[in-house]
């Protein structure tokens, strides 16, 4: 079969041998925003040469802005009954493939705003095998919306958002503290110093909003060089979603990320004595296997 986790900005195909494991794989700047809505012709050109007859789909595919809109389906859930919400079809300019797109998740807490992911369930459902015992588990996958997780007895049974790396883009990019941080802001570094404190000032009195202008004030007074802010405000904003999220009781996070990303909310969570389990991005695929296994008769 043929994995694809398919999101906003990026395409990831990976074609897999029986028991799951990766024969090859690909990747495209083609993710929704690129395909114009053709995603047909885009799928077929991207696996061009891949004649498997399977494809499973993940991600931001099966959104409202996606290909075909998969309803959530609601947690509590685990691998069969994601499995059982993949939507199946065919495609003109595909002939012999047979097509699915994973569900995504929607959790309605007993307090607070509805919840939903896509695509991120997926890379959970490859770990269910991997974590010991029943649980409960923290599974935390940072990014521009991270997501903590809680699995238990095999199922994901809810979890919290925090927009923390949307909101450091539009903060690094497009608001005053910019103006302070080197140009551009692809070529950011990852400064640990600077990174511990703003990590400890989000423990500081005073909000999110006070600690933000603490940025800039610090910049001005030059107790923070230009290529040191962006490493302190990452830090800051880290600081507070984990102040925020971090499930009480919590010893062990398992993260799943990009291997940018996931230095930093190790380093955060030893700060706060937590033990952390590195697992990749890759789990899409395994994931994709898991549930076309649960899903067959």
């Amino acid at each position: 079969m043929i994995a694809v986790d398919w999101g906003t900005s990026s395409f990831r195909a990976y074609r897999l041998a029986d028991d799951g494991s990766v024969r090859a794989q690909r990747s495209a700047a083609a993710g929704l925003l690129a395909c114009g809505g053709r995603f047909e012709a885009v799928l077929a050109q991207q696996l061009e040469g891949w004649d498997d007859e399977l494809v499973a789909m993940a991600g931001m595919i099966g959104s409202r802005s996606g290909w075909h809109e998969v309803p959530y389906v609601a947690a509590p859930a685990g691998a069969a009954e994601i499995a059982a919400g993949m939507h199946a079809f065919e495609a003109a300019s595909l002939p012999g493939r047979r097509l699915l797109i994973a569900p995504g998740l929607s959790h309605q807490p007993a307090a607070g705003a509805p919840e939903v992911m896509r695509g991120e369930e997926t890379q959970i459902v490859a770990l269910l095998d991997r974590l010991p015992g029943a649980g409960p588990h923290v599974v935390c996958l940072p990014g521009t919306h991270s997501k903590w997780v809680r699995v238990e007895a095999g199922r994901i049974t809810g979890w919290q958002t925090a927009m923390t790396g949307e909101l450091y883009a539009l903060l690094r990019q497009h608001s005053l503290l910019a103006a302070l941080m080197p140009a551009p802001a692809e070529t950011d570094g990852d400064d640990p110093e600077a990174f511990a404190r703003g990590l400890a000032a989000s423990a500081d009195d005073g909000g999110l909003t006070h600690h933000l202008f603490g940025v800039r004030t610090r910049g001005l007074s030059g107790a923070l060089q230009p290529g040191q802010a962006p490493s302190f405000l990452s830090g800051l904003l880290i600081g507070h979603e984990l102040k925020g999220l971090v499930p009480a009781g919590a010893t062990r996070v398992h993260l799943v990320g990009s291997a940018a990303l996931l230095p930093r909310y190790e380093r955060a969570l030893a700060a706060r004595g937590l033990a952390t389990q590195r697992h990749d991005e890759a789990l899409s695929a395994r994931g994709l296997h898991a549930l076309v296994r649960a899903r067959r008769p």
